[in-house]
């Protein structure tokens, strides 16, 4: 059994789905070890709770990132965190801990890296006036929204659309997208050459 990992900084639609797909069996051999939070009142903790989960909540406010990010990744390490997957966690992680987790961190980003990285993904994207957006599941490195990309989910640009719209569109796959994801790594059938995750051939 692998143990998750989860931070979040706000409602946490990602670790709720996440959740859910870890419950009816869709990601197998994981569990949610703990979910962690720089902001005591996110909503995602909430759910977590809710649902039987391990919540923490170790604030950032008035801390230097390197020493929050050591209390994390203590805490990370204490519930034999396999995988750390952050889901709308609106801090830059630290090298130092990144180190600590060598292509164990996942990232999802609302829009095809590398176009669009950084914040308001969805409305750069709008506001550029691409026909095609989506999101991007890719492990952490030390730049950011940089990592080698193991998923990615197109959504067409519709002329209908606002930035509110796309954006509800593009979540809709990034709840699918996150999982699919974690189920690939945690199989470990895949190399990275260069950037690029290059997934086994299984003999049919």
């Amino acid at each position: 059994m692998k143990n998750l990992g989860i931070l979040l900084s706000g409602r946490g639609s990602n670790f709720e789905a996440i959740a859910n797909h870890v419950a009816a069996g869709k990601i197998p051999g994981a569990r949610i070890a703990v979910v962690i939070s720089n902001k005591p009142d996110a909503g995602g903790l909430t759910t977590a709770k809710k649902l039987g989960l391990t919540v923490l909540a170790i604030p950032s406010k008035g801390l230097a990132r390197e020493e929050h990010d050591r209390a994390v990744v203590a805490a990370l390490k204490e519930h034999k965190v396999d995988l750390v997957c952050l889901a709308g966690y609106m801090r830059l992680l630290s090298p130092w801990f990144v180190q600590q987790f060598p292509r164990r961190i996942l990232n999802i980003h609302p829009s095809l890296l590398p176009a669009f990285p950084g914040l308001e993904a969805q409305e750069q994207a709008f506001a550029y006036g691409v026909k095609v957006s989506g999101c991007t599941v890719h492990f952490v490195d030390e730049e950011l929204d940089h990592g080698p990309i193991i998923v990615q989910k197109a959504v067409t640009v519709l002329d209908s659309d606002d930035e509110h719209t796309l954006a509800a569109r593009i979540l809709e796959q990034e709840h699918i997208a996150y999982s699919e994801a974690i189920r690939i790594v945690l199989e470990g059938k895949y190399q990275v050459v260069g950037r690029k995750l290059v997934r086994a051939v299984t003999a049919k």
